[in-house]
């Protein structure tokens, strides 16, 4: 999926290739030093050592992951303690808890958080911000947010990476979590060529 070869040492790390941005994300793991396949298949789940869940349509990732019966082995790997990292949709996917789901709506869980769903407004709605993002040195990064979520609350243990003031309600809104092995984003850091997001969950896989 990408022209770059990483250490056949490094962590190998695979891209949930259900929807969402699966090349993008590739791209941007291999330019951080992890090796990046595709998932489709629970073989394919079983052979990695961490997880990138894209963004999409939560829903359809849903109901997609049910049909390729991928739902409970992603369910128990995050929880037996693989890392993974989701973006937009990925992060409602890795939330325990949703506002906004649809009746039946299931997410993979593991994070202590509260999410809301298309926070932000509608694809016309989108728009890029640059954040400042802890755990990322070298200055603000640039934060693409597309039909996206936030956070509304976070539970113990869920450290908050990112804020932004969009979104109204006069306070910051949490779009960037962390909690042990995982790590969630509201936005979409692989379609700005900005791979330091990347670079710190492969971090968290090696350190």
């Amino acid at each position: 999926m990408s022209t770059s070869t990483p250490s056949a040492s490094a962590p190998l790390v695979g891209v949930l290739a259900l929807q969402g941005d699966v090349r993008e994300h590739a791209r941007a793991l291999e330019a951080a030093g992890a090796r990046a396949v595709p998932v489709r298949r629970p073989s394919e789940l079983r052979a990695v050592d961490a997880l990138v869940l894209p963004g999409g349509e939560s829903t359809v990732i849903d109901k997609l992951a049910r049909t390729f019966e991928l739902h409970e082995l992603v369910t128990e790997r995050i929880a037996g303690g693989m890392p993974a990292y989701g973006s937009c949709a990925g992060l409602i996917m890795l939330a325990d808890r949703l506002v906004d789901g649809i009746p039946g709506q299931r997410t993979f869980g593991g994070l202590d958080v509260l999410v809301r769903r298309n926070a932000f407004g509608r694809q016309v709605e989108s728009f890029e911000e640059d954040l400042a993002v802890a755990g990322v040195d070298g200055g603000p990064v640039r934060a693409a947010f597309i039909r996206a979520p936030w956070v509304e609350e976070v539970g113990d243990g869920v450290e908050v990476l990112a804020t932004t003031s969009a979104g109204g309600a006069g306070g910051g809104r949490v779009v960037a979590v962390r909690s042990g092995h995982l790590l969630a984003t509201s936005f979409h850091p692989e379609i700005t060529g900005d791979h330091r997001v990347h670079a710190l969950f492969v971090s968290m896989i090696t350190g």
